[in-house]
């Protein structure tokens, strides 16, 4: 790496390294120097991803200030990690985050596994299932049949297939929230919509409100945007929001932006209730904030007994307040990347305008599939094979981590793909790294918090069951009683994979 790329403050690094939790050392248990603690710390944060490689690092004078420690601890550390290849330097150009030969780059958001690593890796970290086939293959055969006459044209369709939008708008219609197809705009994926939303609303030095925790690959989305996140604390458990610290954020921080998943939280599972919704709609409104309401695990109820609320765009018909993202991507397949936004007709032409300059379109090929499973009555199928398989992985998953980890705190959500789960007083960050080593991946829970919040937590998706769902539960206990050992942290750990 031949010169650093960003920095990192010496204050923010400090509130980076704060939130990491120690577990309390057993009798006879010799605590590591100071240096190495502050070297260990500083490599799990690369490991992480939430110091980025190639980010310059405070110098030594401005660290020590900033953690309260003598220059010389710093000197060591920094030492420690050049000698073990996290860390370059240069005379006058300063000291940069690196990563040794033969280690991947971490990833800064949840990206899956390669297909070759599947076999030895349990992955944990991508919350999605594979096709509910019949009914991929059947799309695509439906799909090609209607392509002949959209093979004639250009291709292009900024605001997306005019069929499609038309049916989109009708669903939402039959949900008893009136909409017209100019209130659609068709996207590549969750994402996209996200992506054209931010750079519309939520320009560089904006703020935009968050719940905290909140989906990690948005939340990075949004920093790479130059957005400045005002997180939001959640209510606890599964008990959705905290109005109270909504209105005092709306209020006192003025967000242009607001992002909430009301519908089986990423990560937490939570459903939002229908006077929660009416009320945060009511106070974004009242802030002059735009809400973007995430649609994409509305359809993942997993249990029959639950009745589900309106949406949240039910309480801003118009849309002049509320700006919902729906997907395919969860309900059906994360390989189709069909996403859409709902909005007025005035924020979709300028949404619309917008994305001239970034992807053009969404394939055509993938619309109509879309566009056939929900005119067939095959989408309500698959999504029910869906509901089916996340039902069955998440009970499995549920007695296996109770059965190998006792002491993990968790609820049981109603729906959706996730399980966010409390680890015991355990490190999430080193965790994960320790997982990576017996072969399970799973993601921290700092992955999903602002400036490092939620290190004692992991979130662990319904993405495998039976046999694979013991395993997994397995593996974790492994990664756990690793790090319990304080077998995490040294240079001269394994870094293989347990078959």
């Amino acid at each position: 790496m031949g010169q650093w790329t960003s920095a990192v403050g010496a204050a923010q690094l400090a509130r980076l390294l704060g939130s990491q939790q120690e577990r309390p050392a057993g009798p006879g248990t010799r605590r590591p120097p100071a240096y190495r603690a502050l070297a260990d710390g500083v490599r799990l944060l690369v490991l992480e991803g939430r110091v980025p490689v190639a980010a310059r690092l405070p110098a030594e004078r401005e660290l020590a200030l900033a953690l309260s420690v003598s220059r010389t601890t710093v000197a060591a550390a920094y030492e420690a990690l050049r000698a073990e290849g996290f860390l370059e330097s240069r005379r006058g150009a300063g000291s940069w985050t690196a990563v040794p030969p033969g280690n991947p780059v971490p990833a800064r958001g949840l990206e899956p596994l390669p297909p070759e690593a599947l076999g030895s890796v349990i992955d944990l970290g991508c919350a999605a299932l594979p096709a509910p086939e019949p009914w991929l293959t059947r799309a695509v055969q439906g799909a090609l049949e209607e392509l002949p006459p959209y093979a004639h044209t250009h291709g292009d369709y900024p605001a997306g297939l005019p069929a499609l939008r038309a049916t989109l708008a009708d669903r939402y219609t039959a949900r008893g929230i009136p909409t017209m197809p100019e209130q659609i705009m068709v996207t590549t994926g969750a994402m996209g919509a996200m992506d054209a939303i931010c750079h519309l609303f939520g320009g560089r030095g904006e703020r935009i409100a968050v719940e905290s925790p909140s989906y990690a690959n948005i939340l990075q989305l949004m920093r790479e945007a130059g957005a400045r996140l005002v997180p939001v604390a959640m209510a606890g458990g599964l008990d959705g929001w905290d109005l109270d610290r909504w209105r005092q954020v709306l209020r006192e921080a003025a967000p242009r932006l607001a992002y909430v998943v009301a519908d089986f939280h990423n990560p937490t599972g939570a459903l939002a209730g229908e006077d929660q919704r009416r009320q945060l709609v009511e106070a974004a409104r009242s802030a002059g904030t735009v809400l973007v309401a995430d649609e994409t695990m509305s359809e993942l109820l997993l249990d029959e007994d639950v009745a589900m609320p309106p949406p949240v765009c039910a309480f801003d018909p118009a849309g002049s307040t509320v700006v919902t993202v729906g997907s395919a991507s969860k309900a059906f397949w994360a390989g189709m990347r069909i996403g859409w936004v709902r909005a007025a007709p005035d924020v979709i032409r300028s949404l619309v305008a917008a994305r001239a300059y970034a992807d053009m379109g969404t394939p055509v090929l993938e619309q109509l599939a879309v566009n056939w499973l929900f005119g067939t009555g095959g989408w309500e199928r698959a999504v029910e094979l869906r509901r089916a398989q996340a039902r069955e992985n998440r009970d499995a998953l549920v007695t296996a981590v109770r059965r190998e980890l006792p002491a993990w705190e968790f609820e049981v959500p109603a729906g959706g793909l996730t399980l966010w789960v409390r680890t015991g007083g355990l490190s999430g960050s080193r965790l994960a790294e320790a997982g990576e080593r017996v072969g399970v991946r799973v993601p921290s829970g700092p992955r999903f918090g602002v400036d490092g919040a939620f290190e004692g937590y992991a979130r662990l998706p319904f993405t495998v069951g039976g046999a694979v769902a013991d395993e997994a539960a397995l593996r974790l206990a492994a990664a756990a009683r690793l790090v319990e050992s304080g077998g995490v942290g040294g240079a001269e750990a394994p870094r293989t994979f347990v078959a």
